[in-house]
């Protein structure tokens, strides 16, 4: 509990995977980073909040053109992971409950975060935290299933999630439409990429979905069992030192009403 908000329960398995999460993990590409940087408006050395910042995948891209990052997230293990990067000041918090004052930032990001908010309640805070016209970019990195060993490891995935938050539902947009008139759409990408690793990162990448982390010990290795099967029996896959996970970071920025 932070703020009075409870994490989702599903949430609480980054606790158990926050190594796995950084070792797995792909990082944004950097046309998607241009692109961010370029719709908020930022300026080396301005401060922008990142929530839900987990390990940092995104907080210390930012930090490297030069902004002043606040990297907001509940999990303990995963904010760990932060302590002393330049430039990024490692908070625990929750989107729901800021603790930063009125109208004192220009641009906010969450990557990857957004579907496990109460996305509503989140809203409405972005809104008294962000300036007029601040704005707020969401970023996702989806795994492409148009591959068809991805569509197979997506298959194995997919039958664990037993209610999770996910992004893939869309139901994180429904957020907007129940606190209307507080952000409107101004931007959106999309960017294929690829996330170049070796079978057993692409097991620690299964193995940090936050579903797959809190099973019961059993039910997770024979998850990870079914991965290294797939990886070493797929055309595509079968003995390499290193794999091709290819994916698609989705891009949405939103100006503040």
């Amino acid at each position: 509990m932070m703020g009075g908000m409870a994490v989702h329960d599903a949430a609480r398995g980054f606790e158990r995977a926050a190594d796995a999460y950084e070792r797995g993990r792909p990082e944004y590409p950097r046309a998607a980073i241009d692109l961010l940087v370029r719709a908020l408006g930022l300026s080396p050395g301005e401060r922008i909040l990142d929530l839900g910042a987990g390990t940092g995948k995104l907080a210390r891209a930012l930090a490297a053109r030069g902004l002043q990052v606040v990297a907001l997230e509940p999990a303990d293990a995963m904010i760990r992971k932060l302590a002393g990067v330049e430039r990024v000041l490692p908070v625990r918090a929750v989107a729901e409950a800021l603790p930063v004052c009125a109208e004192a930032v220009g641009a906010v990001t969450a990557a990857s975060a957004f579907h496990w908010f109460d996305g509503p309640r989140a809203l409405r805070e972005l809104h008294r935290v962000l300036r007029p016209r601040g704005r707020l970019a969401l970023a996702w990195n989806r795994r492409d299933d148009d591959v068809p060993w991805v569509a197979r490891l997506s298959e194995i995935v997919n039958r664990s999630e037993a209610g999770a938050p996910r992004y893939r539902s869309g139901a994180w947009r429904r957020a907007f439409d129940e606190a209307p008139g507080l952000f409107g759409l101004v931007e959106e990408a999309h960017f294929r990429h690829e996330h170049r690793l070796p079978p057993e990162g692409l097991v620690d990448r299964v193995a940090s979905i936050s579903f797959v982390a809190r099973s019961v010990p059993a039910e997770r290795e024979a998850i990870l069992a079914e991965v290294r099967a797939l990886l070493a029996s797929h055309p595509d896959t079968a003995g390499r030192a290193e794999v091709e996970l290819a994916y698609t970071a989705d891009l949405f920025v939103y100006e503040r009403g």
